[in-house]
């Protein structure tokens, strides 16, 4: 509901009534539809930060870590779309202190995510690009693949990712 309506558009009795209970049976289960949407956003960016954390232990070139990076962020969109989504779009509604943890957690991912492709320049596997700039093109592209899902007549998920790494890797790849 929150992916179809929005957050701000989606009540308590919405969310009841799509489970089957009545709105004040739901207060047994949650306090708010609030804690409803810290639940998505923070298991949703604890994964990728665990990922990223993964990653960076690793011992692989940095241009292997940003096609690793980026093939992790084309399976969420596809393997859990609609809370990848809702996190995406609707994390500005989270309550304080929420809502500035999960800005932080999240500047804090893209900084590291932009510090793999510095290092792949520095290391000349990289083009000298401005990473910040790099990473903010991916996301984008990837949070793309929303059109992907509505698509009748789509490619499958794994040529969509293989096209989507060849495509942008090959863009970063220094010649």
């Amino acid at each position: 509901m929150f992916r179809e309506k929005g957050f701000a558009a989606t009540s308590m009795r919405d969310l009841a009534e799509t489970v089957g209970i009545e709105a004040a049976s739901l207060y047994n289960h949650i306090r708010s539809k609030n804690e409803m949407l810290e639940t998505i956003c923070f298991d949703v960016a604890n994964r990728f930060t665990l990922f990223m954390d993964d990653l960076e232990a690793g011992n692989h070139g940095a241009l292997k870590k940003v096609e690793t990076l980026l093939r992790f962020h084309i399976q969420q969109m596809v393997n859990n779309f609609e809370e990848v989504i809702v996190c995406d779009r609707e994390w500005k509604h989270l309550d304080e202190p929420y809502l500035s943890n999960f800005h932080n957690q999240r500047r804090t991912y893209r900084k590291r995510f932009a510090a793999i492709i510095e290092e792949g320049i520095r290391k000349n596997e990289i083009k000298k690009i401005d990473a910040p700039t790099v990473v903010l093109i991916m996301l984008h592209s990837v949070n793309g693949i929303e059109s992907w899902h509505r698509s009748n007549a789509r490619i499958s998920a794994e040529e969509l990712e293989n096209n989507m790494v060849m495509i942008m890797i090959d863009g970063l790849r220094k010649h």
